[in-house]
């Protein structure tokens, strides 16, 4: 049994259940029973000290279910609670609707009225010493000489230069329209660069410091799993001291973390660490890293993309020569700390320490991956992502797994409660617990449940009868089978397809076919697409892996949902195929443990597009017959909510055609 978070034993405030009822009469809604269950199990696992898992279904509104004993143990402890998201989308509607309503309703009843904050990583916010600063050269060789991209990107420079005058946070977020990474970065730093508050001439007003006192003096701290990642993991604090975490948007935290984790290494990321070192050391030293970058910008170039699974002797020997090269620039710059009385050089310095920890730590990580006697006791895999016209060939790192520093870093000390509306993976919270790193013994799983009445309001139809989707695009049958159903609804549809190529062709193949507006993602902004395709019901939109997990259009506008295929990780592709192979070397099932449950995540949020309120009804349609008659099916079918299920074709044409007429 973990430690209690309950900092006294009976405490004075009121209790979350009578809370939560204050907060839902404040607000105008009503107690959902699912809501009522999740408040009392975030309650007991606070009062346990146990970690929690929660799948609540949209509409459960859980967001209330976990804010309310949350803000109560802050009071109670004296001490903030984080809450996590994936997305910018969950976050600004936290800080913008959910707490500030919230807060209200709480005030009269807790010792003051909550107060809620904000954080970001650094390199979300303007660096007030970068604006005046002489700054080392940032890297992207002028957008490849494009004339026309230099010219976009001076007009965001100047953009930039004109609001950072007006801004009163630094907010990357605030400066709409936004502008590039290119221009942005010319203004921001990351922590790793950062000068410290201490030393900066612009300490005092720095934006970042602000945002991190800010947080430091509220009870709720609204963040981002990357950055709780990084507050976990590193060895200096970023969040504010707490005890208590919720990660809501919960199924997205391992990719996210893996993100963080994972290093790269390309002819950019040298002749950049060279750059920055600049005349800070002799030139010959520099030469040394800078014929480095040539090595192995002229070797990746002629290797083929994908897993390196054994290190070739010319790669390991290249790889070398950049750690070394960068050791003896690191040796040249001197002792970390320096040129306290000249901020300029003490940046650039920096700058230059910064790059090259990256660049040798990298090259360092990616020469430990290798040599180990079998496959279990492998812990990284390298790859080799190819070459566009914009970005060289990379070689990337990332761990097998990051259950461990999960477990370690973000469990060990902490309780944690992670939600969303998709964990119970082939009705079982297992697998997604293993990602996480959890034991069995420390953690609790439950599954709250949805306000909506799955098998009265949707169908779920599998076309059993198509053939076997296959790598040359879409079958005519697919086609067909896509049209006949869009006429059925009358539009109104959205269409998750496994990769753009195939949305993209759906698209071409179809626009003309059918009578209803036909929008395919990469059309225009996401954000505009999704709002166009709300607000004319007959519109159709086409897309990929954004739309399975981005997209809220309650209403008529969306009655017909089609997934063209099972959403399995490509073959081909390198950190899911190598932690598949993994998991097999250890007797595990690979296939499931991976691939699967990949597969099973994606169709849940997939199919939770359709049902949005409680007046919604309609068709899901997944056109691979694999889910009706693979030995896996049943897997996947249980990780999705109870639709009525079908593989009659003239059954959802019908019930669409009468939600057509009736609307």
């Amino acid at each position: 049994m973990r430690v209690p978070l309950t900092a006294v034993p009976d405490s004075h405030l009121p209790s979350a259940d009578s809370l939560l009822s204050v907060a839902v009469d404040a607000l105008g809604g009503s107690e959902r029973q699912g809501q009522i269950t999740m408040v009392k199990a975030v309650q007991q696992a606070i009062d346990d000290g146990d970690h929690l898992a929660v799948q609540a279904g949209t509409g459960t509104g859980k967001s209330l279910a976990y804010l309310v004993p949350s803000i109560r143990h802050a009071m109670d402890a004296d001490k903030p609670v984080v809450v996590s998201t994936a997305t910018i989308a969950l976050q600004r509607q936290l800080v913008d609707r959910d707490l500030p309503r919230l807060s209200e309703a709480l005030g009269k009843e807790l010792p003051h009225e909550p107060t809620f904050a904000i954080l970001k990583g650094r390199r979300n916010y303007l660096c007030r010493y970068k604006l005046t600063a002489a700054w080392p050269e940032e890297d992207e060789q002028d957008q490849l000489f494009d004339a026309r991209d230099v010219s976009a990107t001076g007009r965001m420079v100047q953009r930039i230069q004109e609001w950072a005058e007006e801004t009163e946070t630094g907010d990357r977020d605030e400066l709409v329209p936004g502008v590039s990474e290119q221009a942005w970065r010319q203004f921001s730093v990351s922590a790793q660069e950062c000068l410290g508050a201490g030393r900066c001439p612009s300490g005092a007003e720095c934006f970042a410091e602000l945002a991190r006192a800010r947080a430091g003096e509220v009870d709720v701290v609204v963040t981002n799993h990357a950055l709780l990642a990084i507050d976990a993991m590193g060895d200096l604090p970023v969040l504010p001291e707490h005890r208590l975490v919720v990660v809501d948007e919960a199924h997205e935290l391992v990719d996210r973390v893996t993100s963080v984790v994972t290093g790269e290494l390309s002819e950019t990321t040298v002749a950049l660490a060279v750059r920055r070192v600049g005349r800070l050391i002799d030139q010959p030293v520099a030469d040394q890293l800078m014929e480095a970058s040539e090595d192995l910008k002229a070797l990746l170039a002629a290797a083929p993309p994908g897993r390196v699974d054994e290190l070739p002797e010319v790669l390991g020997l290249t790889l070398a020569l950049v750690r070394d090269s960068a050791a003896r620039c690191l040796t040249a710059l001197g002792p970390r700390g320096g040129d306290k009385d000249d901020p300029d050089r003490a940046g650039q310095r920096k700058a230059a320490f910064t790059a090259l920890d990256e660049v040798h730590d990298t090259a360092v990580r990616m020469l430990e991956a290798y040599g180990h006697a079998s496959e279990t006791d492998r812990a990284e895999v390298v790859w080799l992502d190819g070459g566009t016209d914009r970005r060289p060939p990379t070689l990337r790192v990332a761990p097998l797994n990051v259950g461990g520093m999960l477990r370690d870093k973000l469990f060990g000390d902490r309780t944690v409660v992670l939600t969303s509306a998709t964990l119970a993976l082939g009705g079982s919270f297992d697998g997604m617990a293993r990602q996480w790193g959890l034991g069995d013994d420390d953690w609790q799983g439950i599954d709250v449940g949805s306000p909506f009445d799955h098998p009265r309001a949707g169908i779920l139809y599998v076309a059993k009868h198509l053939p076997q989707p296959g790598r040359d695009g879409l079958p005519q049958a697919y086609l067909d089978e896509i049209a006949e159903l869009i006429e059925a609804a009358g539009g109104r549809t959205l269409g998750l397809f496994s990769s753009m190529r195939a949305a993209k062709a759906a698209t071409e193949a179809l626009r003309d076919r059918l009578d209803v507006p036909l929008l395919c993602q990469g059309d225009d902004s996401t954000m505009l697409l999704v709002k166009q395709f709300a607000e004319d019901e007959p519109t159709c939109l086409f897309g990929t892996l954004s739309l399975w997990q981005g997209v809220d259009v309650p209403g008529p506008s969306l009655r017909l949902v089609i997934i063209d295929r099972v959403p399995f990780p490509r073959p081909d592709d390198p950190l899911t195929s190598a932690r598949q192979r993994h998991v097999a070397a250890k007797g595990g099932n690979g296939f499931m443990t991976v691939a699967a449950t990949h597969a099973a995540l994606l169709l849940a949020q997939g199919t939770g597009r359709l049902l949005r309120s409680q007046d919604d009804r309609g068709v899901i349609a997944v056109l691979d017959p694999r889910l009706a008659t693979a030995r896996y099916s049943g897997f996947l079918l249980g990780s999705l909510p109870p639709f009525w299920r079908t593989t009659d074709p003239g059954v959802p044409r019908a019930a669409l055609r009468r939600l057509s007429s009736g609307d």
